[in-house]
């Protein structure tokens, strides 16, 4: 399967909401949730409004992962970038249906490419402990593990750490 980035865009609102709902449980049961209101459209667009005026001001950098039939498979993003020290913050969900096929992991890989173009030489990622899948796809891409909260939370009935990832360019 080929699979490209495209900047996050107005048009992709209706895709991204149905592609969230749709996935809404699955992402619950790896990171914690948005909350029921997120999920009202209309609460949705306006979130989704402020996520493109951030991009538009250079604060972030927002894609969608998208198949050669123009489906959302996932999300990728570089946010609270900060032009001075060349630093951001990696996040990324894909959909559960597309998970365990490489995706994310080629994502990250394209992401990294750009993330220079965008002035980003250092990258911050955390997941929690109990995300092997979210470790292996960072790891595979050249992050380094650097530690692991000692501040615990419930999550899903379980106690949950942080563990926390950098990259840095070459």
């Amino acid at each position: 399967m080929d699979i490209r980035l495209e900047p996050l865009r107005r048009e992709d609102a209706k895709l991204l909401y149905a592609f969230e709902a749709d996935n809404r449980r699955f992402f619950e049961t790896a990171v914690p949730g948005r909350g029921d209101e997120y999920y009202r459209y209309e609460v949705f667009l306006k979130r989704f409004d402020d996520l493109l005026e951030e991009q538009a001001a250079g604060g972030s950098r927002f894609f969608l992962i998208k198949d050669e039939d123009n489906r959302i498979l996932g999300r990728i993003t570089l946010t609270d970038i900060d032009a001075e020290t060349g630093t951001a913050e990696l996040g990324y969900r894909m959909a559960k249906a597309h998970g365990g096929k490489g995706v994310a992991s080629r994502a990250l890989k394209e992401l990294l490419h750009l993330s220079g173009g965008f002035g980003v030489r250092r990258i911050l990622a955390k997941t929690t402990t109990s995300n092997i899948a979210s470790c292996r796809v960072l790891e595979k891409n050249g992050f380094l593990c650097t530690g692991t909260d000692q501040e615990t939370f419930v999550m899903n009935n379980g106690i949950m750490r942080f563990t926390h990832y950098e990259w840095n360019h070459n």
